[in-house]
């Protein structure tokens, strides 16, 4: 009914306008330039019949009254067009499921023009109403598994944040490894009218594994088929993604397209751009049945609660079942499936236009699904090759998709007015600290810091780790930005054990940092290195933040906090740990020091012992790390008895001490509150010595550290976090902004309010016992020179 009330007022008003609007315009015109049979003067002066103006003025009324009977017949000649197309496409017109022309606007049982746009383009329909309500909540579902697909599902999601209007809920089928990286992500994000729930893909591996599959996206590229069993049963419908999808427009109106779908349809899909399921492509090409060029699933619309109705479970299966008698494995995964039981069932599916799934494979008939940008609305990069597919257009489409991938995803935080969020515990916990902050305070900026909420994309790149068997492991912990990138060859090659990194870049910079690690042979072969990004906000660079995530990120039950310019000599990752159980960190709350030295010549060959080593300190080689800028750091290592001694020795505690320590896993997080250089090691090591019972003891293994080279000087002139209250200059005296941090010994005290003094007297007490010496490290660089402090 709703099809011939729509045909039917588009065909009385095109008739209507083509009939009278030419005869009303004659009368108008005719009727306005005579009166009486005489013209009808438009001014005193041309009244007059022998006005040297009524001559003229009747010529130009001549002229303006033909380009007004032009411009009429254009527009009834338009208006007869659009009655002629609107005729041949009604819904009584057959289409054949041989091959089609692709055009903007096709689309199955729809006789209007989608290029007017979805969703204001529901205005022909009886009782016009909004296609898409302001507040209605949009559900996608992804499937998602793996360190790969969680970057691309960044860049999909930003896509779609960047065009959206309305609140949105992603439902993530994800494996272990997805959902942490994304529960962490989206948490960090905090984007509002944004909801997250995850489904465990693991647990859906039993529904689709009998079905033998050869694409690249294994298992997890079959459990489309079974969304209706995995979602909640009072889902109705939902937008389902591939992971390589881009948005370029509002996701809004491919949701509205549900309003069209009539009859028994339950599945919106984009006709297949290639061959593939014409079976032409080469000899003996044998494709799943499929109804014409078949489907593609990059884009899907489903009608969850008329798909269970007719018993979509059991009707996918038998199908599969039967065709896998002959066909023996899918070779698209669940778009062989879905196309196996259209053909069965062609009444199930409602093509949407080929706009809405714009296809980037090689060989695909894409082009014809466009005339200008204007008409693109998703983006599908389903080649295996990826950006690097053949089109025509294909640097517009890779420099559409790579303005997303380094789009600065803070800047998609933005509310949507008129539409109120869900109440966010965490959110509103945040806005009260930040509305008890004195903002005339001269110390505000870096009271803020420690209430910033840094968006954190963990394991950025592929990881893997096996436990040793022994139980004593040790993780390299350092942070780093964008300047210091250069390291991690070096930092692999002297540190084969796993690494935990934390690197503070922008969203441009972590895809620069993708590139160059891509392009490494020695970084892509370690995979025990943890990348774990954590994007820019602010002015201040959030040093502890970042070990704290390098910290919480190990797999490891011990860990070794390192600084990035600093390389570790060889061997002292199985060195290490030996150390652990000579001492028995297992069962004591011990710190290993690792000493550590440093040298002004931009090339050095290691020492490979000890004795080497003593040489080149004696020949002004080598020097004890900061003795000349900051003695007290590294005094308590006593590198005097260092020297001399053949095992582990005790160190004493002293004011401003800073080494470089192996510690448990359980070790007490980094203070947030110090951003920036300056004192924030100090107070770590100050709160393990407060800890019941702890002893540092000093190792025989050492770390090295090199001047930074003139040409890096050039390319960074400023480090992270260099920037005075919001003056991009360097801060020599860091008490400057903040004069409150000038008694700095006083504030550290204050620093760890929780630690009470010891009732023995001394050390207060807390959580870590002693410092054990242990061997020796040379730092490569000098250590970020970040001027920045933090108010306690």
């Amino acid at each position: 009914m709703l099809g011939i009330c729509r045909g039917r007022r588009k065909f009385l008003a095109a008739s209507l306008t083509v009939l009278f609007v030419p005869a009303i315009t004659w009368i108008y015109l005719f009727a306005g330039s005579f009166e009486d049979g005489k013209p009808v003067s438009l001014s005193p002066l041309e009244s007059q019949p022998h006005s040297p103006r009524y001559t003229a003025s009747s010529q130009r009324d001549r002229e303006s009254l033909e380009v007004r009977m032009r411009e009429v017949e254009e527009e009834n000649r338009a208006l007869r067009k659009q009655l002629s197309l609107a005729q041949s496409r009604s819904p009584s017109h057959h289409r054949g499921n041989h091959s089609k022309t692709y055009s903007m606007e096709e689309g199955t049982g729809d006789s209007e023009s989608l290029r007017a746009g979805i969703v204001a383009g529901n205005s022909s329909e009886c009782g016009q109403q909004p296609a898409v309500e302001k507040c209605e909540t949009i559900h996608v579902a992804i499937v998602c598994a793996g360190y790969n697909a969680s970057r691309d599902v960044v860049t999909l999601v930003k896509s779609v944040l960047f065009h959206r209007r309305n609140p949105l809920h992603f439902h993530l089928i994800a494996d272990a490894i997805a959902k942490q990286i994304l529960a962490t992500l989206f948490q960090t994000w905090m984007v509002p009218a944004v909801r997250i729930d995850f489904y465990d893909a693991d647990e859906l591996k039993s529904e689709v594994s009998w079905i033998p599959n050869k694409h690249y996206s294994g298992i997890y590229g079959l459990m489309k088929l079974v969304l209706t069993k995995t979602l909640p049963s009072n889902l109705e419908r939902v937008i389902v993604l591939d992971t390589d999808i881009t948005f370029a427009t509002d996701i809004a109106e491919l949701w509205a397209v549900f309003h069209k779908f009539k009859g028994q349809q339950v599945l919106g899909l984009v006709e297949n751009q290639s061959d593939w399921y014409l079976g032409n492509l080469w000899k003996n090409h044998r494709p799943w049945p499929a109804l014409g060029r078949g489907y593609n699933t990059g884009v899907i619309l489903l009608l969850l609660d008329k798909l269970r109705k007719m018993k979509w479970e059991q009707m996918w299966r038998l199908t599969a079942e039967r065709e896998l008698m002959s066909m023996l494995s899918t070779s698209l995964a669940d778009q062989d499936i879905f196309n196996a039981v259209i053909k069965q069932n062609p009444f199930l599916v409602y093509q949407l236009p080929c706009f809405w799934n714009v296809q980037l494979s090689d060989h695909t008939r894409s082009e014809q699904c466009y005339r200008d940008v204007s008409d693109l609305k998703v983006i599908h990069w389903n080649s295996p090759k990826k950006l690097r597919v053949k089109n025509k257009h294909v640097e517009f489409f890779r420099n559409l998709y790579l303005t997303f991938l380094e789009y600065d995803g803070n800047l998609l935080r933005r509310e949507l007015f008129g539409c109120p969020s869900e109440a966010d515990i965490n959110s509103e916990n945040l806005q009260k600290q930040l509305s008890e902050l004195d903002e005339d305070d001269l110390c505000y900026e870096f009271r803020r810091e420690r209430f910033t909420v840094h968006r954190t994309h963990l394991y950025f790149l592929h990881y893997e780790y096996e436990p040793a068997s022994d139980n004593t492991d040790v993780t390299l912990v350092a942070q780093l930005s964008m300047d210091r990138l250069q390291m991690l060859e070096a930092i692999c090659k002297h540190w084969e054990g796993p690494i935990s990194l934390a690197l503070y870049l922008s969203d441009a910079e972590a895809q620069q940092f993708l590139r160059y690690a891509q392009g490494s042979e020695v970084l892509m072969s370690r995979h025990n290195v943890g990348y774990h990004i954590v994007y820019k906000e602010g002015q201040f660079y959030p040093v502890n933040l970042l070990r704290n995530v390098a910290m919480k990120h190990i797999s490891t039950p011990y860990m070794f906090l390192s600084d990035i310019d600093f390389l570790p000599m060889y061997g002292l990752y199985e060195y290490l740990r030996k150390s652990v159980i000579q001492l028995d960190l297992a069962n004591t709350k011990k710190a290993l020091i690792v000493p550590a030295f440093e040298t002004l010549r931009y090339r050095l060959s290691f020492p490979k012992s000890k004795a080497e080593l003593l040489s080149m300190l004696d020949m002004g080689t080598l020097f004890t790390f900061r003795y000349h800028v900051w003695t007290k750091g590294h005094a308590p290592t006593n590198f005097a008895k260092w020297r001399t001694a053949t095992t582990p020795y005790r160190v004493e505690w002293e004011a401003d001490f800073e080494p470089y320590v192996v510690v448990r896993k359980d070790c007490p997080e980094y203070d947030r509150r110090f951003v920036g250089f300056g004192w924030n090691k100090v107070a770590h090591i100050m709160e393990l010595d407060a800890q019941p019972r702890f002893t540092a003891h000093l190792c025989k293994a050492k770390v090295f550290t090199f001047p930074k080279s003139p040409a890096m000087q050039q390319q960074t002139p400023e480090d992270p976090g260099v920037r005075v209250h919001g003056a991009a200059q360097r801060l020599h005296d860091p008490h400057a902004a903040c004069p409150q941090l000038r008694h700095h010994q006083v504030s550290l005290q204050q620093a760890i309010p929780h630690l009470s003094q010891d009732p023995e007297g001394g050390v207060p007490a807390g959580h870590v016992t002693s410092l054990w010496l242990c061997s020796s490290q040379i730092s490569h660089g000098r250590e970020q020179q970040l001027a920045q402090q933090s108010p306690f």
